[in-house]
């Protein structure tokens, strides 16, 4: 039997440390949120009477210190269940070492295709104290939406999700080391708290304005990341100020003469009033579909709707003076 699994990145909305604890853990108070970007995790049947693993990068290991492979042998053992032989496929899009939970996305996927291999019918929570056994993150990658969680991690509250929006994630050139982070925190401890319950009334009240007022994460005051003003300022400034988004039909995709280049003109009907926004295609593009994957203009079919996100001038120069994004909805 074969199961694949969709393992969603997450962020933290909200991070704090309450305290160290006696048995060198920390209680933690994070508000998680799932986000679009996906690991692919396949795990099936073997014969080997082992856990192999395989992944589309060379770096991420592939024996025991893999968070998968502690999830498996972890689910095994909770579950009184003796491996004949599985192997886990781990195509990664999360990137890695960058507070998005990727390994901890994988390792709940795990424990959710052996659930349905072994038809053990396990329920969420009964995933999760296995999954709280490997790590802090993987009860909310078991669960995924926006939650509360407390505790180690074990310990998850619902609460109003996120009004539905678009989110932008910057991933600098440096691995982050959140082991260092704690021991910079259990040395000196912390300079300010997060505003903890003016974040959880935001989201009561689905202010997206106030949500991203409240936006912090305690790990800033200890982990030294190069560029993290600059980038700060590029995503408050820069990107509000001078970037736009058009919400249309494709009516039009066109060679440009003797360019590399290619016309996406996009059609809107603003107050009733047919426009349209001409972009220019270059290999510089993203263009993503309606589950995020990423796929060429050539996907891409008259008649489709997209959401692309442009700069607000020179959206026909040639060549083009800013990268587009596009989004196919479905």
């Amino acid at each position: 039997m074969e199961v694949k699994i969709k393992a969603y990145a997450k962020i933290n909305l909200m991070l704090d440390i309450i305290s160290r604890r006696n048995d060198g853990y920390h209680d933690l108070f994070m508000i998680m949120q799932s986000v679009g970007v996906y690991d692919t995790v396949t795990v099936k049947e073997t014969s080997s009477r082992d856990i192999t693993i395989k992944c589309n990068l060379p770096d991420i290991p592939t024996d025991s210190k893999n968070i998968a492979y502690k999830a498996a042998e972890a689910f095994f053992k909770d579950n009184n269940i003796s491996n004949k032989g599985i192997e886990i496929s781990i195509e990664k899009r999360i990137p890695h070492a960058a507070g998005l939970a990727g390994g901890s996305a994988d390792g709940a996927a795990v424990i959710k295709a052996l659930n349905i291999i072994c038809k053990t019918n396990l329920t969420d929570d009964e995933m999760c104290k296995t999954g709280v056994k490997i790590g802090a993150d993987l009860p909310f990658c078991i669960t995924g939406g926006t939650l509360l969680s407390q505790g180690i991690g074990e310990v998850l509250s619902k609460v109003k999700p996120l009004p539905k929006c678009h989110i932008v994630l910057v991933k600098p050139d440096i691995d982050i080391n959140t082991g260092k982070a704690f021991g910079q925190f259990d040395k000196s401890g912390k300079n300010h708290t997060p505003d903890k319950l003016g974040m959880l009334c935001a989201l009561q009240n689905k202010d997206l304005g106030d949500i991203c007022s409240k936006l912090e994460n305690v790990f800033e005051q200890f982990i030294d990341v190069p560029e993290r003003i600059e980038i700060k300022n590029i995503l408050r400034g820069d990107i509000m100020s001078c970037c736009s988004y058009t919400i249309g039909t494709i009516v039009d995709i066109s060679d440009i003469m003797n360019q590399p280049y290619k016309f996406i003109t996009i059609g809107k009907i603003p107050g009733g009033i047919y426009t349209y926004t001409r972009l220019v295609y270059s290999e510089e593009t993203i263009i993503l579909d309606h589950e995020y994957n990423e796929i060429g203009i050539e996907d891409l079919k008259i008649g489709d709707t997209v959401v692309a996100f442009h700069s607000n001038a020179m959206t026909m120069s040639i060549p083009p003076q800013t990268s587009v994004f596009i989004i196919e909805v479905k």
